[in-house]
């Protein structure tokens, strides 16, 4: 206990958030496809054998929250740094003082280090000797992808770990755990918070638990009490502490507004589409729901027909994302009108479809021809087989050759339509001999 804080002010003045963080892993909300009684992620923390690793997810999911978990459980040292703040010299003292806990004390020391997509080369270059001689167990979290975003050389060297948006139930189950808390949460106060309002909060926070803390603590905090003391929280306030109104429809219409907007694309009806599109976001719904549905379509039922309606789309989401409501719907109604008097074909998605249950169910250890393999391994037979590729700008950008194994050869997943541009794909796989 800290002398100084004897009342435990320092304490309360915490965000509810990191008061309710859980300290064990049977505290821990969520993700049980990776920390499930069983999995790997779980054994190896409890046995404390856990190597490398990267925790990838949307805010709010339990990264951070998990990796002090791991730092409570294990018997090793836990240095933590924040790759926007540190520099090459922070992780040079931080290895070298793993180095000599090690050699001191036979204790092994994690490294977590957060939003590690912000690092470097360079500071990488500086962490990475430590993490293959095992000097440190690097446990890194991010928000963005680290195949696109982190040096491969550190990425290769972890295991990810994918962390998904908390469910509705769960967020929900949460907040009324912290409404009944009186150590940590907000159980000393006398409060009567509506179903309704735990259930916008959990809702709207978009599977961000650490916003749906701070919008419940916000209402709490900012609520008038009644007479009798109590804090009456509604779902008038609910609304305005996470600045979303609730939707002006029920779950089920939900669900079939966004079945009528999808359908409405398919089906080229730009004035049905525009229209569900705003009567989702109008009640309440995220437009980022509907951004990202747009996109898939414009690949799924578009497709090649008009390969541009998957620029535009995505263009239309980053351009929402940046600008935000209300200005960014008019590049979004700009896409969605494309989307629908686009030329329609599914081509490209059944292409997908086929191709993924020949991957699942065809199994071929040796089934790349040989002249397709890498030639810069192997033995003189192997180098030689390569030395038949064809390399078809030899002939002018193509020429008949096998791609695929010889227990798929000759299938065909990908057959062009006669709509849009797949009409001129079509005619140059013709001119090519494929058709």
């Amino acid at each position: 206990m800290d002398l100084f804080d004897l009342n435990g002010n320092e304490e309360r003045a915490k965000p509810l958030a990191e008061r309710m963080r859980p300290n064990n892993l049977n505290e821990f909300i969520g993700q049980q496809h990776i920390v499930a009684e069983g999995s790997l992620l779980r054994r190896a923390i409890s046995l404390d054998r856990l190597g490398s690793c990267i925790f990838y997810g949307p805010p709010g999911t339990g990264k951070t929250t998990l990796a002090n978990i791991i730092a409570s459980t294990t018997h090793g040292e836990f240095i933590r740094l924040n790759a926007v703040q540190a520099g090459v010299a922070d992780v040079k003292k931080a290895v070298e003082d793993a180095k000599n806990t090690l050699k001191m004390y036979g204790k092994r020391t994690y490294l977590m280090l957060d939003e590690c997509h912000r690092f470097n080369k360079t500071q990488s270059d500086s962490l990475l000797p430590a993490i293959e001689q095992g000097t440190v167990i690097f446990i890194g979290s991010t928000t963005e992808n680290p195949y696109a975003s982190m040096t491969p050389a550190i990425v290769s060297r972890c295991r990810v770990f994918e962390f998904k948006r908390l469910s509705v139930e769960d967020i929900e189950g949460a907040l009324r755990k912290a409404l009944k808390d009186k150590r940590k949460g907000l159980g000393a106060y006398k409060t009567d918070v509506d179903g309704e309002a735990v259930k916008h909060i959990a809702l709207m926070s978009g599977g961000d638990l650490r916003s749906a803390y701070n919008a419940l603590e916000l209402a709490v905090l900012t609520t008038s009490p009644q007479a009798d003391g109590t804090i009456k929280v509604t779902l008038a306030d609910a609304e305005q502490s996470i600045q979303q109104k609730a939707l002006s429809y029920n779950k089920d219409d939900f669900y079939d507004y966004l079945s009528a907007f999808c359908k409405s694309l398919r089906g080229s009806d730009s004035d049905a589409a525009l229209y569900y599109a705003m009567r989702l976001i109008e009640g309440g719904c995220d437009p980022m729901i509907v951004a990202r549905r747009l996109v898939v379509h414009s690949s799924e039922d578009v497709g090649m027909a008009d390969p541009q309606a998957l620029v535009v789309a995505a263009s239309a989401m980053y351009a929402l994302e940046k600008i935000g409501y209300p200005e960014g719907l008019i590049p979004l109604s700009n896409a969605i009108v494309y989307v629908c008097e686009a030329p329609k074909s599914n081509a490209a998605c059944s292409a997908y479809h086929a191709a993924v249950k020949d991957a699942k169910e065809v199994r071929d250890d040796d089934g790349v021809p040989p002249y397709l393999k890498d030639n810069s391994y192997g033995d003189k037979e192997a180098k030689a087989q390569s030395k038949n590729y064809k390399y078809p700008h030899n002939y002018g950008g193509w020429v008949e050759q096998q791609y695929l194994p010889d227990r798929l050869k000759g299938r065909v997943y990908y057959t062009p339509t006669d709509n849009g541009y797949e009409k001129t794909v079509k005619q140059i796989r013709k001119d090519k001999g494929k058709e």
